[in-house]
């Protein structure tokens, strides 16, 4: 045996063999390399081969004299299954290359079926046949999204809004809400996508608005229907975390002392940003445009942008107007880095209802309004 590979075992006087060196182990030992002592093995150490079989996982067992002789071994020989598939034959000095052949194939042969042919582990089924997504959604969302067409099928614009509002049966005036995937991955710079759109028929959320401005500002801020106006005794107020607003608009000689903000503020989205239309010289537009139905949008992490163009008891009409605003401002502001087929998809929904998959193009192609 030249070319064995060695590794102690559990006995140190054991020595485990591989499978590709069964043969030349065999025949050192029918050469007369081990010596026995007549017809009754008496060694003092026995000799391991392992062999290898391909999906073999049942625990280390061994096969006992009678179960040797019941299967055709002799009885110098055992045969041990390892965990993991190792499948090994010890042998007492003397057993031939006829002998170990014989018992590694009868071996292989009797777990056939059972090991190399095992059927497929099967899912487990709940008693009542749903899904473990169908068990996490409620029966009125399950019935209401039996009636909306596949999630393939692209309705056109009108008749997917009212397919949205047939299907929206919560107990509370829901929001109406756009998806659209884009072609975009916005952890590059010139693939972000972020800035603000005018909806024609407003949100129907009452927004508090909250202004950082100095001077005259402060009461034409507040005239023009800003919740909060202020300019640093506002700062310490939100640095104490006064956070009782929507949105938060300053002018941009405000914003060095508005720095210290950005800690509080950052994670939730309120600090003003340029990008958003929130750092504006004439504050008393900006609130004007955002109680006026103005909403800021961005793409997220996977290129997916979502954003409310109304409520549900809003008029067919106002909200295809609504929604053909969103589609512009998200064509007008196509990043820099977008190539190829920019729009992917586009779905709108209720707060609580199913989606309504929309044929992005039919809605690009619409007239804008006053067109």
């Amino acid at each position: 045996a030249h070319s064995l590979r060695r590794q102690y075992a559990r006995r140190k006087d054991e020595v485990v063999l591989d499978a590709m060196a069964a043969l030349s182990c065999s025949m050192a030992m029918a050469s007369g390399v081990v010596a026995a002592s007549g017809s009754r093995v008496a060694p003092a150490r026995c000799v391991s081969v392992s062999a290898h079989s391909a999906g073999m996982k049942s625990a280390s067992r061994s096969v006992s004299v009678g179960e040797s002789a019941r299967r055709g071994l002799p009885q110098c020989m055992e045969m041990r299954r390892a965990a993991g598939g190792r499948q090994s034959v010890v042998a007492a000095a003397g057993l031939d290359f006829a002998e170990l052949e014989e018992a590694v194939v009868a071996e292989a042969d009797d777990d056939d079926d059972d090991q190399f042919f095992a059927a497929p582990a099967q899912r487990a089924v709940r008693k009542d046949g749903k899904s473990s997504k169908e068990a996490r959604q409620s029966k009125r969302f399950r019935k209401a999204q039996a009636n909306v067409p596949g999630r393939m099928n692209a309705q056109a614009p009108m008749a997917g809004i009212n397919v949205m509002r047939e299907n929206a049966t919560a107990k509370f005036n829901e929001s109406a809400e756009a998806h659209i995937r884009l072609n975009i991955d916005p952890k590059y710079n010139d693939q972000q996508l972020r800035a603000t759109v005018a909806l024609p028929k407003g949100t129907g959320k009452k927004v508090r608005i909250a202004v950082l401005c100095q001077g005259d500002s402060i009461a034409a801020a507040k005239a023009a229907g800003a919740d909060f106006a202020g300019a640093e005794d506002l700062v310490e107020e939100i640095a104490n975390g006064f956070t009782d607003f929507d949105l938060l608009i300053a002018s941009p000689d405000m914003m060095p002392k508005a720095a210290k903000l950005g800690r509080a503020l950052g994670p939730k989205g309120l600090m003003p940003n340029p990008k958003a239309g929130t750092v504006a010289a004439d504050v008393v537009k900006a609130v004007g445009e955002f109680k006026g139905g103005k909403v800021e949008f961005r793409a997220d992490k996977q290129g997916i942008v979502h954003v409310p163009f109304g409520k549900l008891d809003f008029k067919p009409e106002d909200l295809l107007q609504n929604l053909k605003a969103i589609v512009d401002a998200i064509d007008a502001n196509r990043p820099s880095g977008a190539k190829g087929i920019y729009w992917k998809s586009a779905y709108i929904s209720s707060s609580m209802g199913p989606s309504v998959m929309m044929d992005h193009s039919a809605l690009q192609a619409m007239p804008k309004e006053g067109n």
